[in-house]
């Protein structure tokens, strides 16, 4: 009997941090987007045109992730020309961008799950800045960029997206634009909207793909 009671008692706190978790990141800014259709886990969104912090990280695309994070995390805690803090947004977006060929200078596209491609790692910056207010990087691996207005489709997911995760929805999304005849602009990308704490099955992971209109 009480063991029953110990096990009920670490449930219930495992309960409340989760909740303390998500409460803790509902109030991050999000990207405006409007959902065009749905169809189970996958949409059609218009985005809204926004300004995003780049940093380009080669390698392993979860340790690219980590790197790039690094990278942009320390310039938004204020390592930057006016040593200015800037909110933490949602999501993180990961996107293949070119792979370094071994024999030549000349670059290709990247598939996305090779150990030499380059990634593009970038976090969303708060609607409230324009590229003249946003402070400037000391760091120049971080870029601010404008990204304009685009259609994407999308499938969502929970777990903590692991490789074999990320591959199964990626492939589900381009089935699924495939079989709605709709063409995709450019590489997959992967977005992740949670804190490394939260509970897998609390997080939402994205594989997204800007589609052609």
């Amino acid at each position: 009997m009480k063991i029953k009671s110990i096990v009920l008692l670490a449930a219930g706190v495992a309960a409340v941090g989760a909740v303390a978790v998500r409460a803790a990141t509902s109030d991050i800014e999000q990207p405006d987007y409007r959902v065009v259709s749905s169809e189970g886990d996958f949409e059609i969104r218009e985005y809204e045109p926004m300004i995003v912090a780049q940093a380009t990280v080669v390698g392993e695309r979860r340790k690219a992730m980590n790197d790039g994070f690094r990278i942009i995390a320390d310039y938004i805690f204020g390592n930057n020309l006016s040593s200015q803090e800037v909110a933490m947004t949602a999501p993180v977006t990961q996107q293949a961008s070119e792979k370094i060929a071994m024999t030549s200078p000349v670059t290709q596209q990247a598939s996305g799950t090779g150990t030499e491609n380059s990634w593009q790692v970038r976090f969303v910056m708060p609607s409230e800045y324009t590229m003249d207010t946003l402070p400037k990087p000391k760091n120049m691996a971080v870029t601010l960029l404008e990204v304009p207005a685009k259609r994407v489709a999308a499938i969502r997911y929970s777990g903590n997206a692991q490789q074999s995760d990320v591959d199964k929805h990626r492939e589900k999304l381009m089935a699924f634009l495939s079989a709605e005849k709709l063409t995709a602009a450019n590489d997959p990308t992967y977005a992740f909207y949670d804190a490394p704490w939260t509970p897998g099955f609390m997080r939402r992971n994205e594989v997204m793909v800007e589609i052609e209109s």
